[in-house]
């Protein structure tokens, strides 16, 4: 499809991290064609997230449930999104739910891999080679490129390619209220440490060697932030409850798992000389 500007509906993850990774996506789709307006339909709570990617125009929030279907809301969302008159739809996610609007919305161009049952669906189906790609961030950029020739590879000329890397933009002036809001200060080398995981204990590092690593920095006058959502406080207080309250003059430490937003933690962690972190959306 050969446009002046395209107009790009990317239906989304579910998750942090993949949708974190999904900006590469963007990123390979502006640098292919510069005039693209780029939308994408996910959960309410990567809004403040999306935000913080120049390549996205609008974040559109899916009002459905993970592994809901209902299928008078998604008739429903086609129809309001059908004025847009998008040009191209990617649908990042595997499940054949998840491509069932853009096909009732008439989006002409419908992008993605084959996986659940998704014949019919996706007119521009993609065979994913796992070893070829076996990164998920390079899988989401490859589809940004038309297929390779006769059409059954993930992406043709430019797939290739290392992905852009994920940046998000900081807001300084949000990042101060964060700053005052918590009583943060920069007058130190930070540590930020993010302890948690979403489903595993056996994806965590140890407590105690997030321990040992925070005081060590501790004592060279550096100070540690924790980082986490309100379910990984039980992790946070315990690391936090064996550290001693200053390492050197000023040296802090402060436990902000469950006091931030997204957005909040995202121009936070851009104040840190070091982050540690274990397998979770913070990383």
């Amino acid at each position: 499809m050969t446009v002046a500007a395209r107009q790009c509906l990317v239906v989304g993850p579910s998750w942090v991290g993949d949708m974190i990774m999904a900006q590469s996506l963007y990123t390979a789709l502006r640098r292919a064609h510069p005039d693209m307006a780029i939308d994408v339909l996910a959960p309410a709570w990567s809004a403040g997230i999306l935000a913080r990617m120049p390549e996205v125009r609008h974040a559109l929030v899916s009002p459905f449930a993970h592994g809901r279907f209902d299928w008078a809301g998604r008739r429903r969302l086609a129809r309001e999104l059908r004025p847009a008159a998008y040009d191209q739809a990617i649908v990042l996610p595997n499940s054949w739910k998840s491509a069932l609007v853009p096909l009732l919305a008439g989006i002409p161009l419908r992008t993605g891999y084959l996986g659940e049952f998704r014949h019919g669906l996706l007119n521009d189906a993609r065979r994913l080679d796992k070893q070829a790609m076996p990164r998920l961030v390079e899988r989401y950029a490859a589809l940004a490129f038309p297929p390779s020739p006769p059409g059954g590879g993930a992406g043709g000329e430019g797939a290739t390619l290392a992905p852009p890397q994920p940046r998000l933009s900081v807001n300084p002036e949000a990042q101060q209220a964060s700053l005052a809001r918590l009583g943060l200060k920069l007058d130190r080398p930070i540590l930020a440490l993010c302890p948690g995981a979403e489903f595993s204990p056996a994806k965590r590092w140890p407590e105690s060697h997030y321990a040992a690593v925070a005081r060590a920095k501790l004592r060279d006058g550096w100070q540690v932030w924790l980082f986490g959502s309100a379910k990984d406080q039980p992790v946070t207080e315990a690391i936090a409850a064996s550290l001693p309250s200053s390492g050197g003059e000023g040296a802090t430490v402060a436990n902000l798992a469950g006091r931030t937003s997204l957005e909040e933690a995202v121009d936070l962690l851009a104040c840190a000389a070091t982050v540690v972190s274990n397998d979770s959306g913070l990383m």
